[in-house]
């Protein structure tokens, strides 16, 4: 197998102006390329979001516009056969609202826009395989998620649940804690985390912990302190929270043959690099 050859295009003014406008939904836009050819050990992390992901197959007319709902177990990929690819992973909350359909419907799962949209989604990814430049392809996206934010019906729920991922992102650690904050039962906001994030609000909080260890994984190799500092109540609660999330104990995870740090979940701005490797084939539908 060759060793993996992916030139991740650099956030240029296309992407930057594609999340500006959209910022209200978006949290990050990523356009990769990858050599003819080539293959990528890929990683993906549980971290709560949804993403919107455009692949363009080796042959360039060829590929697909699927959703990657939210994981609850890390998958682990060979990324073959894959040109180009455009992701945009929508901010928690907002892709409910945007794919009409119960966040949890989409948990561990790949679907086709199409089978959510009909057949706008495949006019759409008709007009993004036959797109020219980058630019294109990000115009004609946020023209189309901004007509579905139009349309879209916003529930009490979706604000509700994010404003306790803002909390739970800033540092608390109890769901019940975060309940109590926002005046409403720890049933009433595991309720709305299912609803409009995919998971229940514990599960996101697992999340949260297990990206910032990761990403002081990446300056330090002192797990005790990692483990106070990420939110854990000690070294074992990160190992076997990594054990059952990633399948890995954290050194074996770091370690992995030619591996990048997994996506990380900074506090404030967050950026996932999220990979096309977890679409579907063509000609295949979807499957967990």
């Amino acid at each position: 197998m060759r060793k993996s050859a992916v030139v991740p295009i650099a956030m240029d003014s296309a992407a930057s102006t594609f999340s500006r406008s959209l910022s209200r939904f978006v949290e990050d836009v990523r356009v990769l390329a990858l050599a003819p050819g080539s293959t990528r050990a890929v990683e993906r992390l549980p971290d709560g979001r949804t993403a919107l992901v455009l692949r363009v197959l080796e042959e360039g007319r060829r590929g697909d516009l699927s959703v990657s709902g939210p994981l609850t177990r890390a998958h682990f990929k060979n990324a073959t056969g894959v040109a180009r690819a455009v992701i945009l992973q929508f901010k928690p909350g907002w892709s409910a609202s945007l794919l009409g359909v119960p966040a949890n419907e989409l948990t561990d799962r790949i679907v086709f826009l199409e089978d959510l949209w009909g057949r706008s989604a495949s006019d759409l990814c008709f007009e993004l395989l036959a797109a020219r430049t980058t630019q294109e392809v990000l115009d004609r996206l946020s023209s189309a998620i901004a007509l579905r934010a139009r349309e879209a019906f916003e529930p009490a729920s979706a604000r509700l649940a994010r404003q306790a991922v803002r909390l739970l992102e800033a540092g608390e650690v109890r769901v019940e804690g975060v309940a109590e904050q926002l005046g409403v039962t720890a049933r009433h906001l595991r309720r709305a985390f299912l609803e409009t994030i995919g998971v229940g609000p514990k599960d996101f909080a697992r999340t949260v912990r297990l990206q910032r260890a990761v990403r002081l994984a990446s300056a330090s190799r002192d797990w005790a302190s990692i483990a106070a500092d990420a939110g854990y109540y000690d070294q074992a609660h990160l190992i076997a929270d990594f054990r059952e999330l990633v399948g890995l104990t954290p050194g074996a995870f770091l370690r992995r043959e030619g591996q990048r740090l997994a996506p990380t979940c900074s506090e404030g701005a967050q950026t996932h690099p999220l990979v096309p490797v977890l679409l579907p084939r063509e000609g295949q539908r979807p499957s967990v």
